[in-house]
């Protein structure tokens, strides 16, 4: 028997007088199929949607523990937390934005000289091989920067970087935007949502997200426990071991993109790497800070991870393997963020379906 729920649009439909019907599974299949088809049509404006609906949906709960506690309205509580949150980025961008850029300009500058230094470490005044030419290090740095000017010789590929750099910063405007909504009228958005479901199906609906949502809060809050654990050994790595500058932003960096399955712990080692080997100065640094990122990932992916998150989300490594790819061929980023939510979705809507609740 389906629980009446305290929503007065749900509770209206439970006291209809007819039976409330169970969906058929053909139904299921084609509101799923619907789903998909619509979401890999526009997934090109996805990623905005996913990032503001997944940092709402953790912060609800405390917008609603506060407006609890100090009696007031959902809506300033919400606002005040937002402003928070945008402090906070605002705060971590000032602080480590500008020293890394112009790191990166340093090292755009005098691109040619680090390669060399880099190749004189690794090779002495030797020589190697590299496609089928003989090359010192001078000659490898003069091959890097040339392959680099040949690259970004071709017009189309800097419009893409042009149009790259206009969608990440208007995508960071919409981002706010939509979380300041989401934070909002979220119970308001989900209400509207749920108008979308035929009325005598509406306590289904409500009944599978009663389970739901506690087994998505665990695996969100395994989550935050694993970008905890990425904040605090990168910066053991970088800051106390290293030495890097700038290690406490790289290390709330790599915890912060540890939250991108596959693409984000990626990028992290890429920028940390860079930084790496502009302040290096031989070859055993670089060497250091490759173990250091093996020693980081290997501590993640194959220990700290699976345990938390194994425990949080209960599905079998091969099916979450399974997620992040597929999600990511589908949709990019957003697909790889969503594929365990929307796993876990599914799971628990067949169990809940199917009265297999164990």
């Amino acid at each position: 028997m389906i629980p009446r729920s305290r929503n007065p649009v749900l509770r209206t439909a439970s006291e209809n007088s007819e039976p409330v019907r169970w969906i058929s599974s053909r139904t299921i299949s084609f509101v799923i199929f619907t789903i998909v088809v619509f979401l890999y049509a526009i997934q090109q404006v996805l990623l905005p949607f996913v990032i503001a609906a997944v940092v709402a949906y953790i912060c609800t709960p405390m917008v609603h523990w506060i407006a609890a506690r100090a009696h007031l309205p959902r809506w300033p509580v919400a606002i005040v937390v937002f402003l928070i949150l945008v402090a906070l980025a605002a705060g971590f961008a000032w602080l480590g934005v500008p020293p890394l850029a112009r790191d990166a300009m340093d090292l755009v500058s005098n691109f040619q000289g680090t390669i060399e230094t880099l190749a004189h470490a690794a090779i002495g005044a030797g020589s190697v091989t590299i496609l089928g030419q003989s090359m010192n290090a001078s000659a490898i740095g003069e091959f890097a920067v040339n392959s680099a000017r040949d690259w970004l010789g071709h017009a189309d590929r800097l419009s893409m970087l042009a149009a790259g750099s206009f969608a990440a910063v208007f995508g960071v405007f919409l981002t706010l935007v939509l979380l300041f909504y989401f934070l909002v009228s979220g119970p308001s958005i989900a209400q509207g949502l749920m108008w979308l479901v035929p009325p005598k199906q509406r306590p289904v609906i409500a009944h599978v997200w009663s389970r739901l949502d506690p087994v998505l809060r665990r695996y969100f809050i395994g989550v935050i426990a694993v970008v905890a654990y990425a904040i605090t050994a990168a910066y053991v790595g970088l800051g106390l071991v290293l030495g890097i500058k700038h290690a406490p932003f790289l290390a709330v960096l790599t915890g912060i993109l540890e939250m991108i399955p596959v693409i984000g712990p990626g990028a992290a080692a890429l920028i940390a790497g860079l930084v790496a080997v502009h302040y290096a100065t031989g070859l055993a640094a670089i060497l250091a800070y490759a173990i250091y990122a093996t020693a980081l990932r290997l501590s993640i992916d194959q220990l700290f991870g699976p345990i938390v998150l194994g425990s949080a989300a209960r599905l079998h490594p091969v099916l979450i393997i399974f997620c992040f790819l597929s999600g990511g061929v589908l949709f990019g980023i957003a697909g790889v963020i969503m594929s365990v939510p929307i796993a876990l979705a599914v799971k628990t809507t067949l169990a809940t379906l199917y009265d297999d609740f164990s």
